[in-house]
């Protein structure tokens, strides 16, 4: 018989950062560096920044291993950093408007589309991909966080350290904004992905 051994959880793995141990580091990258990655991506729209900024989260994870509380999850506190690096970069960029491409994609993204249905699906998304490019920082960061990377209400407000009615009402009022910019559209469960509500 065979004995696999389990791979160390995410405190273990800290605590051997904490030793200075870099495989260990590495392991945490490999586990969640897609997650950090799309998030930075889908806030900055850029994809070299994002790989700047997934670098930086984990150099951040060295650096400060030892005020991380293993007792907790360690993703909340990544999704922190990451969204606290991009809003650094985006305020440097000095910018208004950021497009979140990489959100839209999923929030439009159908099972299935014919090919009657291209046309139309790639107006509405067009429509959708300007629409949030006008909403708030604040109002992009919960959308990102709730549709892209999936998160409940209850994680973004740990990651962004404010009251989840402060989350509600940010997404509540991208849902109130994008309808506003979008006005009357078709839309369907699979194209709004939880805007339609």
């Amino acid at each position: 018989m065979t004995y696999v051994e389990a791979e160390p959880s995410d405190a273990q793995l800290i605590e051997q950062v904490r030793a200075n141990d870099l495989s260990a580091l590495g392991s945490l990258f490999d586990r969640y560096y897609t997650q950090v990655y799309r998030s930075a991506v889908a806030i900055t729209q850029d994809s070299a920044v994002a790989e700047d900024i997934a670098q930086d989260c984990f150099l951040k994870v060295h650096r400060y291993a030892n005020r991380i509380d293993t007792s907790l999850p360690l993703a909340p506190w990544l999704y922190r950093v990451t969204v606290n690096l991009s809003y650094t970069w985006v305020s440097r960029q000095k910018k208004r408007r950021v497009s979140l491409e990489a959100v839209v994609d999923r929030l439009i993204s159908p099972a299935w589309l014919s090919p009657d249905h291209i046309a139309e699906h790639s107006e509405i998304q067009q429509q959708v991909r300007l629409a949030i490019r006008e909403l708030n920082f604040n109002q992009r960061v919960v959308v990102v966080l709730h549709y892209l990377s999936g998160l409940s209400l209850e994680e973004i407000a740990e990651v962004l350290d404010c009251p989840v009615g402060t989350i509600k009402s940010r997404l509540y009022y991208a849902r109130e904004n994008l309808r506003g910019r979008l006005g009357v559209m078709n839309w369907s469960n699979e194209v709004a992905h939880g805007f339609a509500r």
